[in-house]
Parts: C-alpha cells; structure tokens; sequence
C-alpha cells in the first residue's frame, strides 16, 4: 500500500530546498521534528571551524596515506588499505591534512553514507573526494568525542540519511552544505565529561587489545625465528616432475603452478626442518562445512558468514531459522572461508554458545591438544596464510577443500610457550569486546540525553 506524507508549503521550501518524496519520508520528518525542538539547538556549521569535503588527488603505489571511504567505518579509521600520495601531492594538498579531533565522514557510497569516525593521531594524512572532514571550533561547547556520537546515534544517522541523495553514478551522495545544516542538540558539561571519559576508556581497551596480539605475533615468530626468516620472491619457478606427485610427503595430486609456488614451498620446507609441526588435521576432532541459510529477524538461531568476521572473532551475527541436520558450532570453534575472495580469513566463536554458519566457512574444532587461540593465531599468521593460499583450487571462484585444510602444518612450541601465546589472543579478544560494550554504553547515554530532551 502506498505511504502518502502530506507536508506544508513552510517545508518544502526549507533551507535544505528538497521537494523529492525520500526527503519527506515520516520517519525523516518525525525524527528531524523532534531533535530540531531541543531547546537552544543549534546548527553542525555553527559550530565547525572547517566543514568540507576532500580533494581529488593523483595516487601513487606508496607514500604518504589519503583516507578513502573504504577507510572508515564506526569504530576505526583503519579499515582496508589506504590509497598513498607523493610527498610533492601531500605538500600541495597540505590544506586537506588532517589533525588529531577531526571527524571524517564518508559522502559517497554505493548503498550507505555518513560511516564517521575520530582522527586519533597527528599522523601525516590527507583525505580524497568521498570523504569529507569535520573540524570543530576551539571553543566549541562539543567535544569531538561527544558530536562522534551525536552522529552516530539513531537520531544522528536519521539526519544523516535524510540528507543522502541520488548520484549520477549510481552512488548515494551526502552533500556538504546539507550536513552543515544538520541539528545539533545541547549536552552538560558534566554530561559531556562521562561520555567523554566513556569513550577514550573504549580506545584504551582498544590499544591494550592491539598490544596483546602485537605481542603474540612477536612471541611465535621469535620462537620460530620468522623474524630473522626471509623469503626473496624469484622471477620464476619450476618443479621437478618427481615432486608433482608428493609434496613435503603429503600426496598433492596437483600439477598446477599455484601448488608449488616458492613461498609456499620455502615455509613448508622449511617448517619440516626447523621446527616441530603437526598436520592440522591431527589436532582436530572434527570439521564440518556450513550452509546457506535464509536469514530472517525473526530467526531462532544466531547464524553468521565471512563478513561477520571481524578481528579474528564472529561479531554481530544475524538470525536464520535452521534447517534439519545444520551443523552448529560452538565456544571456542574456528571458523574458516574457504570460498571466495578471502579464503583463509579466520575467527573465533567468542561470543555465542550455539551459531550456525553459511556454506562457504569451514568449521575446526581443537582435539583438546592444543589451545583454539593459539592455534587461531598461527593459522592467521602469514605462515598458515601462504599456506592456505597453496591449496586453493578453482581460477573463478577459487575454493579450498576440507582435505587440504589438514595438509597445513602447525608449527608446535613449548606448552608453557602456547600457553602464553593463546592467554595474549584471548586477552586480546576481552579488551576488544570490552571497548564495544563501553562504546555503546557512552552512545547509549546520547540517545537517551536526546530522548529526554525532547519530552522536556
């Protein structure tokens, strides 16, 4: 059934001047209503000593980074690669370089704009077209922390989508004069120090849990000696005719080139003769590969894909009905891609007691003889990566089979060793899902402070 919104002569003719019915949507108007009649709100522009949107830089293939849209999403500025810049493009785009406190928001999008986050650093950056910066005064009444999370509240994105419009090339657009038009409400100062405090405590969890897994990686590569080990990638390659068949005695069955690439074949080798390793396949107790569910709010089950893993762990699963004979996995279960363009990412069940999973993941289940976190770091580690990578078959849609999987090596240290590493990894996974409960305790509070101040 059709949805007609009626709306006054007053409105059309507001300073956004919009008369598409996507701008007068009820939810768009009933919720820019209710935060434009906070008293004393006032406008983004008002209280931005800079407010605009990126440069269209030259690239080049290394330098000096340029945030892309790619780059940020809620909760880090870190996502994806960067595009790089030459110091000489960075010294005439010096007027783009963004500073500690900046936002940046994401204006171009194929489906989703205003993704926004917090410069945290005086790292040297600048940021591209579909970016845009958002600078507050120095007096400003908000603090940066505090207008982050104005915006990325429901009321705050509300606003956002209202002001989103169709590009010519098929992307969502957020135009800057628009945003600067966008309702800020008024918080206390004592108010604005709690969540404040709230969210630099996120961060400090955030940096505690980067140091745990820094300090993990480092601890297994100077076990192994792969700090000091070094690979130089020849121009080409070849394989002897007796070796196609057998592969570091594991029967291969492959003649492609993929199979026998000189980095996977230097790590193996040199696993097998300097350290102690066992097949993968020995430390499980079983595998089992998911299916495709239908998923659905109203599901029973908390059901995920590959891009629920996020930081080695299964984060914000969504729900499906199962069907009959769905294998589930559990606590402390891997889950591995073994279809598509990431094949060999991996996580960890941290947060669910019982998840189902979609066709292209692989469960692994330790055996007992081995920590799961330890072994979650070793397998996403660059040496269980490039290992992954050699058993990938399919040019398409490249696909890695269970079998393969228990050809990886493992390389095996001493259990006080493994012990330490898998207490680092888990302590890790803590501060980071201890930082998005603090996150969304501090968003919490600006949503409710808004509430309030709208039945004021």
């Amino acid at each position: 059934m059709a949805v007609v919104t009626p709306t006054s002569a007053s409105q059309l003719m507001s300073s956004f001047v919009r008369f598409d019915a996507e701008f007068f949507k009820p939810e768009f108007i009933d919720n820019y209503q209710k935060v434009s009649s906070i008293a004393g709100i006032i406008s983004l522009g008002n209280l931005t000593r800079r407010i605009t949107q990126g440069s269209n830089p030259k690239f080049t293939q290394s330098g000096l980074p340029c945030v892309n849209g790619k780059n940020v999403y809620f909760g880090t500025m870190t996502e994806g690669e960067p595009n790089f810049v030459s110091h000489d493009e960075f010294e005439r785009l010096s007027g783009y370089t963004l500073q500690r406190n900046d936002l940046v928001i994401t204006l171009k999008h194929a489906t989703k704009v205003g993704r926004i986050w917090i410069v945290e650093d005086d790292e040297p950056r600048i940021f591209s077209r579909n970016v845009g910066l958002i600078r507050l005064k120095d007096d400003s009444p908000v603090k940066p922390s505090v207008l982050l999370l104005y915006l990325w509240t429901k009321q705050g994105q509300l606003l956002i989508d209202r002001c989103a419009t169709g590009g010519t090339t098929g992307q969502i657009t957020l135009p800057m004069s628009e945003l600067r038009q966008l309702p800020v409400p008024p918080i206390e100062k004592d108010e604005q120090e709690i969540i404040n405090n709230l969210f630099w405590k996120s961060r400090d969890c955030i940096k505690t849990s980067v140091d745990a897994i820094t300090q993990a990686q480092q601890l297994l590569e100077s076990e192994l000696g792969l700090d000091k080990l070094r690979f130089d990638k020849p121009v080409g390659y070849t394989a002897r005719f007796s070796v196609v068949g057998l592969s570091a005695s594991v029967n291969a069955n492959r003649i492609d080139a993929q199979c026998f690439s000189p980095e996977a074949v230097f790590y193996e080798d040199w696993l097998l003769k300097h350290a102690n390793c066992d097949r993968l396949g020995l430390l499980l107790a079983s595998t089992a590969k998911g299916r495709q569910q239908a998923e659905a709010e109203t599901g029973t089950t908390d059901y995920c894909s590959i891009k629920h893993i996020t930081g080695r762990e299964i984060v914000g699963a969504s729900k499906a009905y199962p069907s009959a004979g769905t294998p589930t996995a559990r606590k402390d279960d891997l889950l591995l891609a073994i279809t598509g363009a990431t094949i060999g990412k991996i996580g960890i069940v941290n947060r669910y007691d019982n998840l189902i999973y979609s066709g292209d993941m692989l469960r692994l289940r330790a055996n007992g003889s081995v920590s799961p976190h330890y072994l979650l770091l070793t397998l996403d580690n660059h040496l269980g990566q490039v290992q992954f990578n050699r058993w990938i078959t399919g040019s398409t849609n490249g696909h890695l089979s269970p079998r393969d999987v228990g050809k990886v090596l493992v390389p095996r240290l001493a259990p006080e060793t493994e012990e330490q590493i898998a207490a680092l990894v888990a302590e890790s996974l803590e501060k980071r899902q201890e930082s998005e409960q603090l996150l969304e305790q501090a968003k919490s509070r600006v949503e409710q402070l808004i509430e309030e101040a709208v039945q004021a």
